[in-house]
């Protein structure tokens, strides 16, 4: 079992940036884990922000490519997002996500909330 710690949110003004991290905990294998982060605004879906992969390898979504980049500190079990250029579409509760492929473990944090307001 995975426990995933999701912090670093809070209210910031366009053009800001914020730095998220996601502390996880209950496995000697992170790194093997896939990682990534989502994010749900109200009233939509749950979308995917960007991935990491065990070896390294990332992936963002076409509205954050540029401004959001996305890494891992495997010593430290511990995947961070680091956001710039927030606009306020980018209001949401961001979620950190785990994935031991091939198998079907799965596993979520609870979410910080992210508002980019001036």
């Amino acid at each position: 079992q995975v426990q995933l710690v999701d912090s670093g949110g809070g209210l910031v003004q366009p053009g800001g940036s914020l730095r998220l991290s996601c502390a996880a905990s209950g496995s000697s294998i992170f790194s093997r884990y896939a990682m990534g982060w989502y994010r749900q605004a109200p009233g939509k879906q749950r979308e995917l922000v960007a991935t990491i992969t065990s070896g390294g390898n990332t992936d963002y979504a076409d509205s954050v490519k540029g401004r959001f980049t996305i890494s891992r500190d495997n010593a430290k079990t511990t995947v961070y997002l680091q956001m710039n250029s927030l606009k306020p579409e980018d209001t949401a509760v961001y979620y950190c996500n785990a994935r031991l492929i091939p198998t079907s473990l799965n596993y979520w944090g609870q979410g910080t909330q992210v508002t980019v307001s001036s």
